[in-house]
């Protein structure tokens, strides 16, 4: 058994409150045990799950993990605590809001001999999966996916590349790797308004484009246009509903790691795919915070 702690109870940490508490039989989840949660409120009690303080957390030899589900901004600290305190994490996506920081917790982890595990529920949403059928095997000839959201207060979530980079691992994971071709980035601020956009090249000389967009009032959704040799997709594969919940499935995975039940292979395809997406945030952020890239 592992003993575990959920640190932030926003939405996401409520639901892997839940989560913990009611493993899926026969899975992976079983291994798992709540030994308490962490918040800068007060609760009390959480159902059964306990509040304990951050010191208590870190120093208990009885805690073996951390599922972080804190603010964006919070992240990178937060891992390096509990990594240095000898423990396993789980984070909610982006693992940090630089690339250089990725890069250096990943090492420590690897040097603690730690399983960090960074969520990407986007890639589990059955949705996704549909999408994936549809284009596997296909010829790309050009590409756009954008996103509408409403606002972010980028201070906590950081900067549009990192705190959007579910739609980026999309991309990068449905169309291998990618080049930065040219960023840029339209601010209203009097309006509140953000519209990111983001110019690749596939590995063949395709173009990918991503729009990330946000303003108040903007309704959450995706929309793709994938034209190939053989047509082009411009909605989304029906998806049935999905047998498990999406942070169900990720805390499978994440138990799954902890108890060696994942191959080198897919491990070392993931890290690569994490860090390569925080690569190009970074320098998707660099461009776009070039003056001359500055539109208001």
């Amino acid at each position: 058994m592992f003993g575990t702690v959920v640190v932030g109870v926003g939405i996401a940490g409520l639901a892997r409150i839940r989560d913990l508490m009611n493993p899926m039989p026969s899975s992976p989840s079983e291994h798992l045990k709540l030994l308490g949660f962490v918040s800068r409120r007060s609760f009390g009690n959480i159902d059964e799950a306990e509040q304990i303080s951050l010191e208590d957390a870190l120093r208990s030899k009885e805690i073996h993990a951390a599922f972080i589900s804190t603010e964006n901004r919070s992240h990178e600290e937060t891992i390096r605590m509990f990594l240095e305190a000898g423990k396993h994490v789980l984070v909610e996506y982006p693992m940090a809001l630089s690339a250089e920081a990725a890069h250096e917790l990943w090492e420590t982890a690897e040097q603690k001999g730690k399983v960090l595990h960074v969520e990407h529920i986007e890639l589990l949403t059955e949705e996704y999966k549909q999408l994936k059928k549809e284009v596997a095997g296909k010829d790309l000839v050009k590409g756009t996916l954008h996103f509408t959201g409403s606002v972010l207060d980028e201070t906590k979530a950081g900067f549009p590349a990192f705190s959007g980079i579910a739609r980026l691992t999309w991309l990068i994971d449905l169309f291998g790797d990618l080049t930065i071709t040219s960023a840029s980035r339209e601010e209203q601020k009097d309006k509140n308004y953000s519209r990111m956009t983001v110019h690749f090249q596939t590995a063949n000389k395709k173009p990918l484009t991503w729009i990330e967009e946000r303003g108040p009032g903007m309704r959450r959704e995706k929309k793709i246009n994938f034209c190939f040799t053989s047509g082009c997709l411009e909605n989304f594969p029906q998806a049935p509903r999905p047998a498990v919940g999406l942070f169900m499935q990720d805390q499978n995975l994440f138990a799954k790691k902890l108890l060696g039940q994942v191959s080198k292979e897919e491990l070392a395809a993931e890290k690569w795919r994490i860090l390569r997406c925080l690569d190009l945030a970074g320098m998707i952020q660099q461009q776009c915070e070039q003056p001359e890239k500055i539109c208001s």
